[in-house]
């Protein structure tokens, strides 16, 4: 696997890791019962905790990537042998 494939396959796997993980423990302010300030969505959620997210997308995708990797190694997605 080449060095741009590898780290095109790791961003994908991070954004769909990502975006996985969005909605985990989102709580809105509806939910919760609580007033917003004024011009507040009362859908949006109160902590979003991001950077935690995102870490644990990494690793998730750090996971799945090597995964990938040893599956290329052994050509396992070889469809169209030849």
């Amino acid at each position: 696997m080449s060095l741009p494939l590898g780290i095109a396959i790791f961003l994908i796997l991070w954004w769909l890791a990502f975006f996985l993980l969005l909605p985990v423990g989102a709580r809105s302010l509806h939910e919760a019962d609580e007033a917003g300030a004024p011009g507040v969505e009362r859908g949006a959620p109160q902590t979003h905790n991001l950077g935690m997210k995102a870490v644990a997308a990494a690793g998730i995708a750090a996971v799945l990537w090597l995964g990938v990797a040893w599956a290329i190694s052994r050509d396992l997605f070889d469809v169209f042998p030849g």
